[in-house]
């Protein structure tokens, strides 16, 4: 069963991304929105993090949110998928399981 991990927490404040990144099995993706997106910077606390998770996730961050909060595409970690709220509903309706995590 594959399974959409939806991250909306800074992982500087929450462990909801660690948890995630624990939890999740390999045919499963990770999208990142609101201030889940923090994630996504190069050279962050993060970054490390979100490089290993590549390895064996496909991983999506919501692009309005990076806009929302004055984050620049260019700043993203390679190969982060940015997408749109149409792309968000695509997500959902491409895997068989949502898993929000709080």
């Amino acid at each position: 069963m594959s399974v959409l991990h939806i991250v909306n927490k800074s992982p500087f404040d929450r462990n909801a991304l660690d948890s995630c990144l624990r939890l999740a099995k390999a045919d499963s993706a990770i999208l990142l929105i609101e201030d889940g997106i923090y994630a996504v910077q190069k050279n962050s606390a993060a970054s490390e993090k979100m490089q290993q998770a590549l390895a064996s996730h496909q991983v999506f961050a919501l692009k309005p949110d990076l806009d929302a909060r004055g984050i620049s595409p260019d700043s993203a970690i390679d190969g982060i998928s940015l997408i749109d709220y149409d792309g968000f509903v695509k997500l959902t309706t491409e895997y068989d399981k949502l898993q929000s995590w709080l």
